[in-house]
């Protein structure tokens, strides 16, 4: 790989070297390193581009890393990818995408993970989107996850997203079975002319199951969000999605969470705030010595962290 590719490696996976456990990286639509160990098995599939990931029954304390870079400006590929999580298992899985577009044409991926999750297993995901280069193409990311949760699972899933993406919809559809519970932690900030759509469809299915989905976003300049989050409880359980923006600029928002309970028992909550930067937050930082500009960035990477 060349200094470019191993720098978005590190922006995507903080990946320095090469990872323990088990991994697969793709670099410009091709397969640049593959490891499989004795508990979690990576396979192409045969019909389309993409893998299989099987993770064993009890695995614990085990790593995947199935990272993606692109720097060929004009390439545009879609890859599906499918976990199948085994029963009783612990496990880290780091994604992500980062592309380097310095050519006129645009450059795109879209990724569809699905994930099923046995039951009594735990599973941490993180998903990194990163952007840069200085053509005139776009970097275009359209992530797609759907989750599939048995009883007693827990899923905590990391989405990230913090610069130069051009364009992005962000899909993500969970179903969740008895006791599972399922915990998304998004961080997002635009700039630009960029727009970014984030939607969220949990489905509640099971007695006690649980979805808390929370969103912090930053806009500036003159891009545009929008964050759709609907959870629907179709039994007793427990939902709760928020979305905390800060606005910039010329900047525009457009926050949607909603709820749908389909059974007596649903206990489901939503809150969405979205506003500037306080001005007592400059002035106190200003008078450290910051200016306005190192002021505001201070703000921004505190909110977001």
């Amino acid at each position: 790989m060349d200094e470019i590719q191993k720098r978005l490696l590190q922006e995507v996976a903080d990946l320095h070297e090469v990872p323990e456990g088990a991994y697969n990286i793709r670099a410009n639509s091709q397969s640049a390193g593959r490891r499989s160990t004795a508990n979690i098995e990576i396979t192409s599939k045969e019909d389309v581009s993409g893998l299989e990931i099987r993770i064993r029954p009890g695995t614990k304390h085990e790593s995947v890393h199935i990272p993606v870079v692109m720097t060929e400006s004009g390439l545009k590929e879609v890859v599906y990818n499918d976990f199948y999580i085994g029963e009783d298992s612990d496990v880290v899985i780091i994604a992500g995408c980062g592309i380097d577009n310095c050519g006129n044409q645009d450059s795109e991926h879209d990724g569809i993970h699905r994930f099923f999750v046995g039951k009594g297993a735990k599973i941490r995901y993180v998903e990194k989107h990163y952007g840069s280069g200085d053509g005139r193409g776009k970097r275009i990311l359209n992530p797609r996850t759907e989750v599939y949760m048995e009883e007693n699972s827990s899923m905590e899933m990391e989405m990230v997203q913090i610069k130069g993406v051009d364009d992005t919809v962000r899909d993500t559809v969970a179903e969740l079975a008895a006791g599972a519970s399922l915990v998304v932690r998004e961080r997002l900030m635009t700039h630009g002319e960029q727009r970014a759509l984030s939607t969220y469809d949990v489905q509640l299915n099971g007695k006690d199951s649980s979805a808390d989905v929370v969103s912090r976003s930053v806009a500036r300049d003159r891009s545009f969000q929008k964050f759709d989050a609907k959870i629907v409880g179709k039994a007793p359980c427990h939902g709760h999605t928020e979305c905390d923006s800060i606005i910039m600029d010329e900047g525009k928002i457009l926050a949607v969470p909603g709820l749908e309970a389909d059974h007596v028992d649903a206990s489901l909550f939503h809150e969405a705030a979205i506003g500037k930067i306080a001005g007592e937050q400059l002035t106190k930082l200003m008078t450290l010595g910051l200016t306005e500009a190192e002021a505001e960035e201070q703000i921004i990477n505190g909110f977001l962290r």
